[in-house]
């Protein structure tokens, strides 16, 4: 048993209070970097069942930055050890049809899991679906999108890089933020009319081609949005 595993929720909590009132030591840093690296085993066991039983191939991370756990605690109010997200991974399914039946199957393989629904409670215009799983005794986040939320959140992402980190949570250019709220708006309004497919196909089947052609137009006029705005952040910035 390594010495992290033996420290106490209680300890790790503590740890936790000193950074948020910086009051911290060498060896508060170094006892941090170890609890953040701790999540590596439970990460690997929730990709590799992902893989194997639900045969998606995630993309993400088996510890979030020291830096970033710092910056959460200032930013939240929450205890080191309730952090959901240290160790976390992505899916990116088409659409939403495809989000929900994932999110079945990852009930079905990790009965015990939480889900968190941010479609129906966007965060600062983001949306999707976490779902929180733990493994030896950590918990590991999933976050599961679609295309068009991940395009939103990767936009969201470049404006923070070059703009401004607290345009992530809701702070910064109120121009952007005002950008991004639409965009995510619009997706919203995509998915819903995504939702009534079901419901023209089996009451009007004639007219689902029709509809379904119609909003892949309007996905990709989406798309093309988003893309453009990601390139603008990719061009130098004027003096």
């Amino acid at each position: 048993m390594s010495a992290m595993e033996k420290i106490s929720k209680t300890q790790i909590d503590r740890l936790g209070d000193r950074f948020k009132k910086n009051t911290i030591s060498d060896a508060d840093l170094k006892m941090l970097d170890e609890y953040r690296r701790s999540f590596g085993p439970a990460y690997e066991d929730v990709v590799g069942r992902i893989r194997q039983e639900i045969h998606l191939e995630p993309t993400g991370r088996p510890a979030k930055s020291t830096s970033s756990i710092i910056e959460k605690l200032h930013r939240e109010s929450i205890r080191l050890s309730q952090v959901q997200d240290i160790a976390g991974c992505r899916v990116v399914v088409a659409d939403t049809e495809n989000q929900d039946h994932v999110i079945t199957l990852f009930r079905d393989v990790f009965p015990s899991a939480s889900v968190v629904d941010r479609r129906i409670r966007p965060s600062y215009g983001y949306r999707a679906v976490h779902v929180i799983i733990e493994s030896f005794g950590k918990l590991i986040e999933v976050q599961v999108r679609t295309e068009l939320q991940h395009g939103w959140a990767e936009l969201s992402e470049k404006f923070s890089d070059k703009f401004d980190p607290a345009i992530k949570y809701g702070g910064g250019d109120t121009e952007i933020q005002k950008l991004l709220g639409i965009i995510s708006d619009t997706v919203q309004e995509y998915e819903e009319v995504e939702k009534e497919m079901s419901f023209i196909q089996k009451n009007n089947p004639k007219a689902l081609k029709d509809v379904r052609g119609r909003l892949l137009i309007h996905k990709k006029k989406i798309t093309d949005i988003i893309n453009k705005h990601i390139n603008l952040t990719k061009e130098k910035r004027k003096p």
